[in-house]
């Protein structure tokens, strides 16, 4: 299954690294695979909330919808969309460095039924994907 992982390093603090991270609304800021997204449940980021994010996909833009199931402050945030088709598991975690913070980033897809031949195909592209998203994510927490 189509996996991507990776790990920055910020001058910010683990608390300004949340605040930017933790409102999904802002991942169209820096993953340039997101075309749009919106909350569609809760009141700002929290344990209760949904977003509804488009993103590119094979054909066209997809619309999924993800889902927080861990809320943890200020040091992980866990999320889930599964359309039956495709399950995305995106987790971030945030740990103190020294006078900044470290982010580690994991996104994992799963395709389902007749879709799940293309896993190992998608395993090579989700790593270009995952490429671009992490270079938009050390910009945008002025990471290296």
């Amino acid at each position: 299954m189509p996996r991507y992982a990776t790990t920055i390093q910020s001058p910010l603090s683990v608390d300004e690294v949340w605040a930017r991270v933790a409102d999904v609304t802002r991942f169209v800021e820096w993953d340039p695979g997101v075309l749009g997204a919106e909350q569609v449940s809760g009141d700002g980021p929290g344990p209760n909330a949904a977003y509804e994010l488009t993103v590119r996909g094979v054909r066209g833009p997809l619309d999924m919808r993800y889902d927080v199931n861990e809320f943890a402050p200020p040091s992980r945030l866990f999320l889930v969309a599964d359309t039956g088709a495709l399950r995305s598991e995106d987790e971030i975690t945030i740990e103190p460095d020294g006078e900044g913070s470290e982010l580690i980033y994991r996104a994992e897809l799963r395709f389902g039924g007749f879709y799940a031949i293309a896993n190992p195909v998608m395993s090579i592209a989700f790593k270009f994907i995952g490429w671009r998203a992490a270079r938009g994510l050390r910009r945008f927490l002025e990471g290296a």
